[in-house]
């Protein structure tokens, strides 16, 4: 009795090898092989290139969440004092500081002076945001210390104030120039509350990376924003940055513990916790759509293999009266079929992997073509559309792909490893 061959014998590529180089007039590949091809490789090349935009502002948009802004705000609850004057400020916040310093995973705390004011340059009026800090304060601040660009000296932050590249912007202000800050809640006199109105030199322009925040931000001395927002020996809160911003839930407990029995917090998932899940939401979504993009292109398969088979009729009938069994005859159109699936991963996956390390090109060019304004970074907070490849994303691109082309095309390997013989030769 004859041995069994063993599965994927180096006969059955041949054959499938035969059947894929044959030219149409001779029952070769097809229109539809070709469509399936060209179809799974944009299929992937879109699934790859989407998820690595998406990775990409994800990391960007978190990067500049962390890299700008407090990772918690410990703050105090409102009390009425016995003035009848509600207030929410920390009276001992540098001994509150020390003890959230001392939790395990805190890498730096920072008393801030916080108020919203008009700033004024000429004619240009803007509404803005004073930070007051200390100086060595701001210098741990990852997006303002080492900005993706700026201009001046952040060591001369005690002589005047830094400001975001859009309060610039907005107010034609360049470095040396005075911004007038005016704040409604000033100086008390007999006559009600006169506005402060102060003038600063600009000394220090950075670019954080985030529209929203160098639009609205303006740092202050901590002792001038004291004086500035009369908050004489007080500050409005804590500004924390932790080790491990994503394990932030691990330490709200010490957290409270140690800022005291008036405390809350807000942490930077609260902060932007609904956008992060709305990404979330559209990533999902997004893959969902494009796997049926895949699925689509994949079943193209079945169309070209089933021409195929029925092209190869005749061979099939020889082939089994010689002796090749189902299982050999279900191999080789399963190879004529996987071939294809694995030719246009391979090509998708090329095509995305180059779209995403080159989309900065690719952008300008678009950007170019389009007459510019494709990308208004006020609506979408960042100031260009990042990529980042992640190898989970590929492998999952390239799982879809060659697993939907796998099983697409067992079902008609097995109509070709099931046709009879004797049918196939009759007409012949």
């Amino acid at each position: 009795m004859a041995g069994k061959t063993a599965p994927f014998a180096p006969f059955e590529w041949m054959i499938a090898w035969r059947y894929l180089r044959a030219k149409k007039a001779e029952g070769g590949v097809s229109t539809m092989t070709w469509i399936s091809l060209i179809g799974i490789t944009l299929a992937v090349f879109a699934l790859i290139a989407t998820l690595a935009v998406r990775s990409g502002f994800r990391a960007e948009f978190v990067d500049t969440i962390l890299g700008a802004n407090a990772h918690v705000t410990v703050y105090n609850t409102t009390v009425v004092n016995e003035f009848g004057v509600q207030s929410r400020t920390i009276d001992d916040y540098e001994a509150m500081a020390e003890r959230i310093r001392a939790i395990p995973g805190v890498t730096r705390v920072a008393p801030l002076v916080k108020g919203q004011v008009m700033a004024n340059a000429g004619q240009n009026n803007s509404g803005v945001q004073v930070f007051g800090i200390w100086a060595e304060d701001l210098n741990t601040i990852p997006r303002v210390a080492n900005p993706e660009e700026f201009q001046g000296d952040i060591a001369r932050f005690s002589e005047g104030v830094a400001i975001g590249s859009g309060v610039a912007r907005e107010l034609g202000l360049r470095l040396g120039d005075p911004i007038k800050l005016i704040s409604p809640n000033g100086v008390k006199t007999a006559f009600g509350t006169s506005p402060r109105v102060n003038a600063y030199e600009v000394v220090y322009i950075f670019t954080a990376g985030r529209y929203d925040i160098d639009r609205t931000r303006v740092y202050m001395p901590f002792e001038e924003a004291q004086l500035y927002f009369n908050r004489d020996g007080v500050a409005d809160e804590l500004e924390v940055m932790v080790e491990e911003p994503e394990a932030i839930d691990d330490l709200t407990l010490p957290l409270l513990q140690a800022a005291g029995e008036r405390a809350l917090l807000w942490t930077w998932r609260d902060a932007s916790g609904s956008f992060l899940r709305a990404l979330d939401i559209e990533d999902n979504v997004m893959f969902i759509i494009l796997s049926i993009l895949v699925l689509i292109a994949a079943m193209n398969i079945i169309s070209g293999l089933i021409m195929l088979v029925k092209n190869k009729g005749r061979d099939i009938g020889i082939l089994r009266t010689m002796g090749l069994t189902e299982g050999s005859l279900l191999r080789v159109f399963f190879i004529c079929g996987a071939f294809t699936g694995l030719i246009g991963t391979a090509l998708g996956v090329i095509l995305g992997c180059l779209f995403a390390i080159y989309i900065d090109p690719i952008f300008s060019v678009v950007n170019m073509i389009s007459g510019g304004g494709v990308w208004d970074p006020s609506i979408r907070g960042i100031y260009a559309l990042p990529a980042k490849l992640e190898f989970a994303d590929v492998m999952s691109a390239v799982g879809l792909s060659l697993g939907l082309s796998f099983i697409v095309t067992i079902f008609p390997a097995r109509r070709a490893a099931r046709l009879n013989p004797v049918e196939a030769l009759r007409y012949e």
